[in-house]
C-alpha cells in the first residue's frame, strides 16, 4: 500500500483507474466531475489533497458517444483545482495522449520542407534552414521567395498612379538606405563624419537633394497592406503542398496542461515522440512492446518462423525494435500513389514519391511489400488504430501474398468511423490492442476476434516508483 498519494480519476476510462488503484493498493479519490444544465463541467473534491502527491488519469478518447475535447477540459479543470487544493504535486496520467498525431510544421509526408528555393541566375540557394543576413554597410539585402509577390514595389506602382504621396515623406523607409553616406545626421562619402553645415539639417541643400534623388529613383517600400488594391495583397500564390496556415495543436495541448498546474506527465506510446519537446515539465513515455513482446512469446507457436510487419514506413522503426528483439524477420509495406494513366510496372511504382493518401480521379492509392510472406504467419505492429484503413488493406496485401495467418498488435484501439466492421470483414485473424482506451463495445462488436492486454500493472509500477523517487528506466527497457 502506498502512502500519501491521491488517485483522481476522470470520466474517460473509470474502470483502467480502478484497475491502478487494486495495483496500488489504494481507493480512488471521491469527487463530483458533471456538467451542469448550461454545459459547463463541475468538478468537486470531496477528499483532502493538501501537502499530497495528486495523479489524475484521463485519456484522449473521444469515442462511445463521449466527447474528447470534454476530457480534456476536465482534466485540466482538476489540476487546477488540485494545485487550488495546495497539492504539493500534480501529475496528469495519459495513457493515449490526445493531439499527438496532427503536425506541428508544414512538412511533406517525404519528411522534406514544403519551400525550397531554387538557384536562379546565379543566385545562392537558401533552404528552409538558412540564416538571412544581417544588414551591414555594403551587404545586399537577402533575396525574397522566388515565387512571391513584390508587394513593396506594386504598393509603391499602386499609389503613384493613384497620386497619393508616402505618409513619411521623401525620406528613406523600412530601413532603406539606413547606412546611407549622407543622411539627417550626414556623413562622408566613405562613412567619416562631415563638419556640422555641410550635409545636414542645418546645412547646404545637399542633403535635400540626395533625398530628392533618392525619393526619384528608388520606390518606397511599405509593410502594411493597401486596402484599395486589394489584388496585391491577393496575388501569392504558394508552392503546391504547402500549408499556409497550420494549427500548432501539439503545443497548444502542452501550454494549456502546463498553465493548469500539472508538474509531470506520463503517456504510453506517443505517436510522434517530439511531442515531448513541446513541454517546460517531466515527460514519461512508456512503452506498450513489453506486453506486446509477452504476447508474442506466449500466444504465437513457431514465433521464430513469423514475421514482424510495418503497414506504413512511419512505423518501421517501431517495427524493427521488436523484431530485431526477439530475432525475427522484418518486411515493410510501402504505400505509393499511381496515377490511372501510368504505367503498373515495379520500376515505375519504385520511382513513385510517398505521398498522403489522398484519393482523387487520376489517382490510385497502392500498397507494395517488401519482403517474402508466403506461407507463414504475419504480426502487424502499429501504435493506433483510428479508422482502420491502412491495418485492414495491410492484411489484405498480406493474404494475397500468401501469408498463413495475419495477427495486429496494436498499443492504443480507437477504432473510430466504420472501422469495427472494417475489422470484422478483414482478413485479419486476431487483433490485440491494449486498454488504454475503454474496449467493452468493442470487444461486444468484434468478440473473439478481439483480445485486450492489461496496462493497468505499468502505470500502477510507474507511479509507485515517480512517488518513491525510483528510477523508472526498467520500464523503457523493451528489448
Amino acid at each position: 500500500m502506498v502512502r500519501n498519494i491521491v488517485v483522481l480519476g476522470g470520466n474517460s476510462h473509470p474502470q483502467l483507474v480502478e484497475s491502478i488503484c487494486g495495483v496500488l493498493g489504494i481507493p480512488a479519490c471521491n469527487r463530483i466531475l458533471g456538467k451542469f444544465s448550461s454545459g459547463e463541467s463541475r468538478c468537486e473534491i470531496q477528499d483532502s489533497v493538501r501537502g499530497k502527491e495528486v495523479y489524475i488519469i484521463q485519456t484522449g478518447f473521444g469515442g462511445n458517444g463521449a466527447k474528447l475535447n470534454d476530457h480534456f477540459m476536465d482534466l485540466c479543470i482538476m489540476i487546477s483545482a488540485c494545485k487550488t487544493g495546495s497539492a504539493r504535486r500534480v501529475t496528469a496520467v495519459l495513457p493515449l495522449f490526445p493531439y499527438s498525431r496532427q503536425p506541428d510544421l508544414p512538412y511533406k509526408k517525404s519528411g522534406a520542407p514544403l519551400f525550397k528555393t531554387g538557384s536562379d541566375n546565379g543566385k545562392k540557394d537558401y533552404t528552409f534552414d538558412s540564416v538571412p543576413a544581417t544588414p551591414a554597410p555594403g551587404v545586399p539585402r537577402s533575396v525574397g521567395l522566388t515565387n512571391a509577390t513584390d508587394l513593396a514595389g506594386r504598393l509603391a506602382h499602386a499609389r503613384s498612379a493613384n497620386g497619393a504621396q508616402s505618409p513619411i515623406g521623401n525620406g528613406p523607409t523600412n530601413g532603406e538606405n539606413y547606412f546611407s553616406s549622407n543622411g539627417v545626421n550626414g556623413g562622408g562619402a566613405n562613412g567619416a563624419p562631415v563638419p556640422n553645415g555641410a550635409n545636414g539639417v542645418n546645412g547646404t541643400s545637399n542633403g535635400h537633394r540626395h533625398s530628392s534623388s533618392v525619393s526619384s529613383t528608388k520606390q518606397a517600400s511599405f509593410t502594411k497592406h493597401d486596402y484599395e488594391n486589394l489584388s496585391t495583397v491577393n496575388a501569392f500564390q504558394a508552392k503546391p503542398g504547402y500549408k499556409q496556415w497550420v494549427a500548432q495543436a501539439g503545443t497548444l495541448v502542452a501550454n494549456l496542461l502546463t498553465c493548469a498546474g500539472a508538474d509531470h506527465v506520463i503517456t504510453m506510446d506517443l505517436h510522434d515522440p517530439q511531442v515531448q519537446g513541446f513541454f517546460d515539465v517531466p515527460v514519461d513515455n512508456l512503452y506498450g512492446r513489453p506486453l506486446l513482446k509477452r504476447y508474442i512469446l506466449q500466444n504465437i507457436p513457431n514465433f521464430k518462423d513469423a514475421v514482424i510487419i510495418s503497414p506504413d514506413a512511419g512505423g518501421a522503426k517501431r517495427a524493427t525494435a521488436i523484431a530485431d528483439g526477439m530475432g525475427m524477420d522484418f518486411a515493410l509495406i510501402h504505400k505509393v500513389i499511381l496515377s490511372r494513366r501510368a504505367p503498373c510496372d515495379m520500376n515505375s511504382r519504385l520511382e513513385q514519391e510517398r505521398r498522403p493518401t489522398k484519393i482523387t480521379e487520376r489517382q490510385n492509392a497502392s500498397m507494395m511489400l517488401v519482403g517474402d510472406v508466403s506461407g507463414r504467419v504475419c504480426i502487424l505492429i502499429d501504435d493506433i488504430v483510428d479508422t482502420g484503413n491502412t491495418i485492414t488493406r495491410a492484411a489484405k496485401l498480406l493474404k494475397k501474398e500468401g501469408a498463413s495467418r495475419i495477427y495486429a498488435l496494436v498499443t492504443h484501439g480507437v477504432f473510430s468511423g466504420e472501422a469495427l466492421s472494417r475489422i470484422a470483414a478483414s482478413a485479419l485473424d486476431r487483433v490485440v490492442v491494449t486498454n488504454s482506451v475503454p474496449q467493452q463495445e468493442h470487444k461486444a462488436a468484434l468478440g473473439s476476434k478481439l483480445e485486450v492486454l492489461d496496462i493497468a500493472p505499468i502505470f500502477g509500477e510507474a507511479i509507485r516508483r515517480v512517488h518513491h523517487g525510483e528510477s523508472i528506466s526498467v520500464l523503457f527497457n523493451y528489448d
